[in-house]
């Protein structure tokens, strides 16, 4: 942000002059919302005519509302509330503070939120809301512990609000709307992708007591077979860690993982640790091949899983499975879920849970011949794909909204 002057470090083309400087509380009037008395009164809720009945949990953190309100407000409590219009600003004072919507519908609003209902000069809705999640997010920052436990009114009314005049405004407000759906768009085809492998994976699996799954592809047949997972499919391979008081074993060339790296990313292709080749002898870790190897979490949040890309090792919070012959590698990844909830059912330990490679070992998979694995492992490879582009794309605007809003207010 620009210092000297009251001047954003980004700004459209044609606009120029500093920002006026406005104290919130001569600028707009605004006035908090109520709730009808006695709370447990069951005659305020529902009915007839009920009206929507906006609290802080319906009022997200993109600018908007929930599509229906989780409570409504009768015909008989709606006079002892306060009625908003569509199009007003408000913000949340409690629980999640800060949070700014614009009302998408006409509603009845809780006395935890604020609204906004007039300005000294005209004001675009869209630049106003922005300005106050700003605004609320500066606070945020300063006070003590970095979180707002309160807000009253008096601090409300002494926020100083800088504004170009309206045309920017609306120039800028309209930008973020725009940015905001594009969000909103990745992030919808984000959930439904997710939404679809979940739906997949119950379904192209066997259900417990089943040996064909209920969607299969075309020119298969047949029960799939029952495979132990430490005899048949996998060496379970467990890790360890070379002396940390010993230099000559640390900052080699050799990849080395613990649990914490292993997360929702499906490839392991680099460690922030890595050991030298003596470091690895003299501890139990074992060198893992690339592309048939998956990381395998046993203790510290059990279940985590990774496709190794290149060879590397990892410390004793692993049983990792490396798959033999006529093992699709993406199969197996895909039937972890199954995996992780056997491990979680079979840990054990006083002071953190474990699952050891020998009781891991007896967990019985159904799996079908190598070219069905390898026809699903394609499928949820490709998935993973797709959701994996959509998760950086929305990652990626994300950032560009953030730093938008640092640079673009002042």
């Amino acid at each position: 942000m620009a210092t000297e002057k009251n001047i954003p470090e980004i700004r459209f083309k044609g606009f120029e002059g500093d920002w006026e400087e406005n104290r919130l509380g001569s600028f707009s009037k605004f006035r908090r919302g109520s709730f009808p008395q006695p709370y447990g009164n069951s005659e305020w809720y529902d009915g007839e005519g009920a009206m929507p009945f906006v609290q802080v949990v319906d009022v997200t953190d993109k600018l908007t509302l929930v599509e229906n309100t989780k409570q409504k407000i009768s015909q008989l409590a709606q006079p002892k509330s306060v009625f908003v219009e569509k199009g007003k600003v408000v913000v949340t004072l409690q629980g999640s503070i800060g949070r700014v919507a614009i009302l998408q519908y006409d509603a009845y609003l809780d006395r935890t939120l604020l609204i906004f209902e007039s300005y000294e000069k005209e004001t675009d809705s869209n630049f106003w809301a922005y300005t106050i999640q700003q605004k609320f997010e500066i606070e945020k920052k300063m006070a003590p512990g970095g979180t707002i436990k309160t807000i009253t009114k008096e601090a409300l009314s002494s926020f100083q609000i800088l504004l170009p005049k309206l045309p920017e405004q609306t120039q800028i407000g309209t930008y973020f709307q725009n940015l905001d759906s594009l969000i909103s768009l990745h992030q919808r085809k984000y959930d439904k992708l997710l939404t679809v492998k979940k739906a997949m994976l119950e379904k192209m699996f066997p259900k417990e007591g089943a040996y064909v799954p209920e969607i299969r592809f075309k020119g298969f047949d047949g029960k799939w077979v029952e495979k132990t997972l430490g005899f048949d499919i996998a060496d379970i391979i467990g890790g360890g860690t070379p002396s940390t008081f010993e230099q000559a074993y640390w900052n080699g060339n050799i990849d080395w993982y613990s649990p914490t790296e292993i997360g929702d990313n499906v490839y392991a292709n680099g460690s922030e640790k890595k050991i030298t080749e003596l470091g690895m002898r003299k501890c139990s870790a074992r060198l893992l091949p690339a592309g048939k190897t998956i990381l395998f979490t046993s203790r510290a949040g059990i279940g985590y899983m990774a496709i190794l890309q290149r060879i590397g090792t990892t410390n004793q919070g692993f049983q990792s499975l490396v798959l033999k012959d006529n093992y699709n590698t993406y199969f197996i990844y895909s039937i972890g879920h199954l995996i992780k909830k056997y491990a979680l059912k079979n840990a054990s330990g006083s002071t953190f849970l474990e699952i050891s490679g020998k009781v891991l070992g007896k967990m019985i998979l159904l799996v079908p011949t190598f070219e069905e694995q390898t026809k699903i492992g394609t499928f949820f490879q490709n998935l993973d794909t797709l959701i994996t582009q959509h998760q950086k794309e929305l990652e990626k605007l994300k950032n560009l909204k953030k730093a938008c809003l640092e640079k673009m207010f002042v």
